[in-house]
């Protein structure tokens, strides 16, 4: 081997190892994503989900994928099973595309747009309604390598065979089909009567597959199994890039293998740096990363084992938590206590999520469930579980809260009917909901006639939960107050107040409530007023707390402007959320709207 050699190939090793650390990397990140991929993810043991798949194009496919996904209970061996993929597909790839040396790292790209499509979705993960997403790629991918590794191996004469079998795989590989085709017209290079052939069966396929699927669109039939994110108000198009750019760069490589082959040693000797670069940069650019995102997911799943404390620790640790994060923190501070000491210390002030996407996803689409099920509402729980689960399938997720809500009503076959369904997954073959808690069941049939919002709205939450002044449950007045204040509604307020304090005599009054009690006798005091004792501390913290707005607010000045001046001293009081909670997003981000003095 001479020198030129022996650097090529050091470079090749280089390159893959650096591409191979990049791929663990993003896979280690993005662990979190990969377990909510198995909790919303859709796959039902039995004979009915297996034909719903199969009656359209690409459903084997996904039929496989969906049964991967749910791999990812475990996701650090979900992600090893779907890195053993991209490695065929990297060796299948140099057989089929018949690379050499430096030129095998011409690989890499088809795996950088496999990889990128598995970590740039952000909230569509939510709402996808595409069954076994996260591995029906790369399988269908590497089905289509093995096909054109085979048919190039055969004499050139059966080539025609094998342009019939891609045409026949159709309702198998869907748009890899297509794909398989493409790959070896331009790898092969047929004479024209071969191309003539080709191109009487693709114009006869077509028309048998609009025979046999008269259900899809023209469009669908010819792309099927290629994922689109599109709803009737969203339409997100730059996650197809990934899928699109696998394609295009399959059949640039079917185009220039021969070339590099004659290619002189320096020029191959760059391919695997352009290579490894141009897939760090193409994933890097296109992956979705946030930490309120990753915390969302991460407090979701801990609130679904009732591990509360790791709820309260990632709420803690935000800075400027998402309404979901707020509302999972109210409820660990329920189950663990300290409400009204901690809750609008830690944070009750919502910002919203970053989302570059059209994709609109709320608390009702990561949450929503579980938090009314905690919240003892258990036949709104169950009723929105039913309404995301049709939109986007009954995946593991829903049927914890479901089997949850049954067991709260007492319904024990439907708990066994949803634990069945659950014991047919991997990793799940053990599960069993969680006892109810004595909370869940005091705060059951707290619900009063009057009914105000929207039911799948946090507003509805808030507003719904600061009528139940009435109750005798401690849990549900103490809940009743804290959205009461949060509401700003000192109406509401003052009768949540006298429930507590009626509930809780004898009892410390808590930090929050005191302030808040001390806000609404100065500027919205009862006619019959309720004297209660306050701590002095917190009385003079309080007339600090205007004589520092007194400064703050001048002619000019925005209201983001000020909020984000006193957030750090006073951020953790409830006078902060009274002034600044329900107009701050807007005032912090638009920063356009003046402070009125």
């Amino acid at each position: 081997m001479n020198t030129k050699n022996k650097i090529s190939s050091i470079i090749l090793y280089v390159s893959l190892l650096a591409f191979i650390s990049f791929v663990v990397y993003i896979l280690y990140i993005n662990q979190e994503v990969f377990y909510t991929a198995h909790d919303r993810s859709e796959f039902i043991f039995g004979t009915p989900f297996f034909n719903t798949l199969l009656s359209k194009p690409f459903g084997l496919m996904q039929y496989v994928g969906a049964w991967l996904t749910q791999l990812f209970c475990r996701p650090a061996f979900g992600s090893v099973v779907l890195a053993a993929i991209w490695v065929l597909i990297f060796l299948v790839g140099i057989k089929a595309f018949r690379l050499q040396g430096s030129a095998s790292a011409l690989m890499l790209l088809p795996v950088a747009c496999l990889l990128t499509s598995v970590v740039d979705l952000g909230y569509w993960i939510y709402v996808s309604t595409i069954r076994g997403y996260w591995f029906s790629q790369s399988i269908g991918y590497l089905v289509m390598l093995l096909l054109l590794w085979a048919a190039r191996c055969t004499p050139r004469k059966w080539h025609l065979v094998w342009y019939l079998i891609g045409v026949c795989l159709y309702p198998v590989l869907g748009w890899f089909a297509l794909l398989f085709v493409l790959c070896l017209v331009v790898a092969e290079k047929p004479t024209w009567r071969e191309f003539l052939a080709i191109v009487l069966l693709l114009f006869t396929a077509s028309i048998w597959h609009t025979q046999l699927y008269p259900n899809l669109k023209a469009d669908d039939v010819v792309m099927a199994g290629l994922p689109r994110f599109i709803t009737p108000s969203d339409n997100t198009p730059h996650l197809t890039y990934p899928f699109w750019a696998l394609g295009i760069v399959s059949v640039l490589v079917a185009l220039c293998s021969s070339y590099l082959v004659k290619a002189r040693t320096v020029i191959k000797a760059f391919v695997p740096v352009l290579c490894a670069v141009a897939g760090f940069i193409f994933t890097w650019s296109l992956m979705y990363h946030d930490q309120n995102y990753i915390d969302e997911m991460r407090m979701v799943r801990y609130a679904e084992d009732d591990n509360w404390k790791e709820v309260l620790q990632i709420a803690e640790e935000s800075k400027k938590p998402t309404t979901t994060m707020v509302f999972l923190k109210n409820v660990a501070l329920m189950n663990e206590g300290g409400l009204l000491d901690r809750s609008f210390k830690i944070g009750n002030i919502e910002y919203p999520p970053h989302n570059p996407d059209s994709v609109h996803s709320s608390l009702l689409d990561i949450a929503s469930p579980l938090v009314y099920y905690n919240y003892g509402m258990i036949n709104e729980g169950i009723r929105l579980n039913f309404e995301n689960a049709i939109q986007s399938g009954f995946s593991p997720f829903y049927l914890k809260v479901l089997a949850r809500c049954a067991l709260a009503k007492g319904d024990k076959e439907l708990v066994e009917r949803y634990t069945t369904l659950l014991h047919h997954l991997p990793f799940c073959g053990d599960w069993q909901p969680a006892p109810v808690t004595e909370k869940i069941k005091s705060l059951q049939g707290c619900f009063p006639d009057e009914i105000t919002g929207v039911e799948n709205s946090d507003s509805y939450i808030v507003s719904i939960i600061s009528l139940w002044s009435d109750s005798d449950s401690k849990v549900a007045s103490e809940q009743a107050l804290l959205y009461a204040m949060m509401r700003c509604d000192s109406r509401r307020f003052w009768a949540a107040l006298r429930n507590f304090v009626k509930l809780h005599m004898n009892e410390e009054f808590p930090v929050h409530a005191q302030e808040a009690y001390i806000l609404y006798m100065d500027k919205a005091p009862e006619e019959k007023r309720m004297m209660l004792p306050v701590d002095q501390a917190i009385y003079e913290r309080y007339k600090q707390f205007w004589e520092v707005m007194g400064q703050k607010v001048k002619p000019g000045v925005t209201l983001g402007t000020v909020a984000e001046e006193m957030r750090e001293e006073w951020g953790d009081t409830y006078w902060y959320y009274n002034i600044f909670g329900r107009k701050y997003s807007n005032a912090v981000i638009m920063k356009h709207n003046e402070v009125q003095s």
